[in-house]
């Protein structure tokens, strides 16, 4: 009977949709369903959209043992703010990546000087070096989470409980997948799991649906394309390089790298200059 009683209860848990989730004295947040987003009908039209979105990983002092690619990927807190009072000063408006997919399905208006902050990774310096400086500014950006690393507790990434706070701060926390792998040429019970499984933790522990991915170190092929297809995944971005959105790039959207040495000359050449 106890047997049969636990089988039952699974059964239901399966239905439902719930998601078992490791705590790690976390507790997931509510249900998303009455604070997930509706995504605009496209109105026919394909639109070209010049919208700057922008590549951040580490935001943070180097520490003594960072090899070429800690370092390349790394941006000093000083030179970070620097790079938000440029954006500030000369007018740039922070929108999100749902603004833009409004935009180029409905022709929803953007500012006249739009630009995406994103963060990749989910490290744990996005919460105490990255979030306070945009409070400050009123700006709002997308972090691209590993919810492998939440699940694990990794200290040097975003805990559930930071992730969380995040999200009600309006930052939109979106899916890096759980593992950070590699998802070319992986099988679909892979992809599923990997892209799928992060959403899911996502919506538990913040409330809120995710609709937004980047590809773990920028790699895929056109069988992670078809899945992605299918699941309510709504534009994807990419780490390759380019300035132009468009319509029907939904799943390709280019990015601009902000590197080590990248300041705020850089940051404006990058933009175009104006």
């Amino acid at each position: 009977m106890v047997a049969k009683g636990f089988l039952l209860l699974l059964l239901c848990v399966l239905m439902s949709g719930g998601v078992l989730a490791q705590s790690h004295e976390q507790t997931p947040g509510p249900t998303p369903s009455a604070q997930d987003r509706v995504e605009a009908a496209w109105d026919g039209t394909y639109r070209r959209i010049r919208v700057p979105i922008l590549m951040y990983h580490y935001v943070s002092d180097l520490p003594d043992d960072a090899d070429e690619t800690r370092t390349d990927l790394t941006l000093a807190p000083t030179v970070f703010r620097a790079h938000m009072d440029y954006l500030f000063y000369q007018g740039y408006t922070p929108v999100s990546l749902y603004d833009l997919d409004d935009a180029l399905l409905s022709g929803t208006p953007l500012p006249t000087k739009p630009v995406i902050l994103t963060f990749d990774d989910g490290y744990a310096d996005h919460y105490s070096n990255v979030l306070p400086v945009l409070q400050q500014y009123g700006f709002t950006a997308t972090f691209f989470i590993i919810t492998g690393t939440a699940d694990a507790g990794d200290p040097t990434h975003l805990s559930w409980e930071q992730i969380k706070a995040m999200a009600d701060a309006g930052m939109d926390m979106e899916s890096h997948t759980k593992t950070h792998a590699d998802l070319r040429a992986r099988p679909f019970d892979f992809l599923v799991y990997e892209l799928l499984g992060s959403r899911e933790s996502l919506q538990a522990y913040t409330g809120k649906a995710s609709h937004l991915f980047s590809y773990p170190i920028g790699h895929y092929d056109d069988n992670v394309l078809s899945v992605i297809e299918t699941m309510p995944i709504w534009r994807a971005v990419t780490t390759q390089p380019g300035i132009l959105q468009t319509t029907d790039n939904r799943y390709e959207l280019p990015r601009l790298r902000i590197h080590n040495m990248t300041g705020v000359t850089g940051l404006a050449q990058l933009l175009g200059g104006s």
